[in-house]
C-alpha cells in the first residue's frame, strides 16, 4: 500500500489521506527522495524497489533529486484538514 502510495504522491505532489497513513508515508517518501538524490546507480535501484512506475522513477531521479538537492531532510509536508464525515477519521493532505 506505501509504494502505490509514494508512486501517487510522486505523480500528483499532494494526496489527501488519513492522518496515521500521511504520517508513515512520510518515512517512506523521505526515505526514496534521499536515494535520489545520492544520483548513482545504487540510489537508483534501491528507489526503483519503491517506485512503481518508470514514468515516476525517472521524475523522481530528476526532477526532485533536483529540487531537493540543497535540503538536508523533510521533503514532505502534512497538513491536517479535518475529519472525514462517514467515520470522523482524521484526514490530511500529503505534499
Amino acid at each position: 500500500m506505501l509504494r502505490t502510495m509514494v508512486t501517487q504522491l510522486l505523480e500528483h505532489e499532494r494526496i489527501q489521506t488519513t492522518l496515521p497513513k500521511a504520517k508513515e508515508l512520510r518515512k517512506v517518501a523521505d526515505r526514496v527522495v534521499t536515494y535520489a538524490k545520492k544520483g548513482n546507480k545504487t540510489g537508483a535501484v534501491l528507489a526503483g524497489a519503491v517506485v512503481r512506475t518508470e514514468r515516476e522513477l525517472h521524475k523522481l531521479m530528476t526532477v526532485m533529486a533536483e529540487r531537493y538537492k540543497q535540503r538536508q531532510g523533510g521533503y514532505t509536508r502534512v497538513v491536517q484538514l479535518g475529519r472525514r464525515q462517514h467515520d470522523a477519521a482524521p484526514m490530511a493532505y500529503i505534499e
